[in-house]
């Protein structure tokens, strides 16, 4: 093996020359979750909707609304399953379009 197929202390650099050259289009996460958001916005919603009645089921049941807090831990499973099933059809969608 020859010196030159050695590396060097200062190859990390040219490496990193070399990727910062390739991620020229990189998005920002607010770019990223916009153009996801446009892509489906089922799963933010679905999560949104998840989210606020595991939030207020929680609440309820801490205040003694034990009626109301049941039917907002049902009204989560609903939501988590619309959220599963935009996630699906998301990843179908996606997979169609690459065909």
């Amino acid at each position: 093996m020859s010196t030159e197929e050695e590396p060097t202390d200062l190859d990390w650099v040219q490496l990193r020359r070399d990727m910062n050259t390739a991620a020229v289009n990189v998005e920002s996460t607010k770019q990223k979750f916009e153009r996801k958001f446009s892509e489906n916005p089922f799963v933010p919603i679905g999560c949104l909707a998840t989210a606020g009645a595991l939030s207020y089921g929680l609440w309820c049941f801490r205040t003694g609304k034990t009626k109301m807090s049941q039917q907002m831990m049902r009204l989560r499973i609903v939501a988590q399953g619309f959220t599963i099933t935009a996630l699906v059809v998301g990843v179908m969608m996606t997979a169609g379009k690459n065909i």
